[in-house]
């Protein structure tokens, strides 16, 4: 899962980032209203923390906008704002959960895989096509009865196409989701972690899609 934090705290923000990037979320963090307007709409995002006290902008007011654009990505509201009030107009802006400063790690874990769960019409952690079974509050993946062995960039990758079945997923797109915003990425890289991913689960599972990217087969 691919995660834009918005937080203008730098030390709420590097435990937050920690913690995600442990546990092999990826993650990219801005601190201000304008970077975190930019990455919605530039990359593949799957799910936004936003704080409400942003320094150029309220976060109120930049949920709003994306709202009014049809921006449907799931948002979590990381506030110090107690007040019932403020938590009620954040959730009529659009925010799909909040979570009040200070708050526990592990709760925030929890609400991302639980707001996760609902954005895509799933019950559990758990996803599965014929004998193929990922579980994402473990990350591990099973082929039947075998446990797969995969690399955290292999498993990310697997992630997105059992999120997306029978959709033709961008280049573009999964380099984002198993990336992040980063730079410096050799020019193979999607490539080889394909080819590996592939001799685990079957060549059958993931097909190509020439010039454009590639596709999840779930019905393989």
């Amino acid at each position: 899962m691919f995660i834009l934090l918005v937080e203008d705290d730098p030390y709420i923000a590097k435990s937050i980032v920690l913690a995600l990037k442990h546990l092999d979320f990826r993650i990219e963090h801005v601190s201000t209203a304008k970077d975190a307007d930019y990455f919605v709409r530039h990359t593949a995002v799957d799910m936004c923390l936003l704080d409400l006290g942003l320094p150029d902008q309220d976060g109120l007011s930049l949920l709003n906008t994306w709202r009014t654009q049809s921006i449907d990505l799931p948002v979590l509201v990381l506030t110090a704002r107690n007040q019932t009030d403020q938590c009620v107009k954040a959730l009529n802006a659009g925010a799909d959960d909040y979570l009040t400063k200070p708050f526990e790690l592990v709760e925030l874990i929890a609400r991302i895989h639980a707001l996760g769960r609902r954005f895509r019409g799933f019950a559990s952690n758990h996803i599965e096509y014929q004998d193929l079974h990922l579980d994402q509050a473990t990350q591990q993946v099973h082929l039947a009865t075998q446990a797969l062995n995969l690399s955290r960039r292999e498993y990310a990758l697997l992630e997105v196409f059992m999120l997306h079945p029978n959709q033709v997923l961008k280049n573009e797109v999964l380099i984002d989701k198993i990336y992040g915003f980063q730079g410096n990425i050799e020019s193979n890289a999607l490539n080889v972690h394909i080819f590996h991913l592939r001799q685990k689960i079957g060549a059958e599972m993931i097909q190509t899609v020439r010039g454009v990217g590639y596709l999840f087969n779930a019905k393989a």
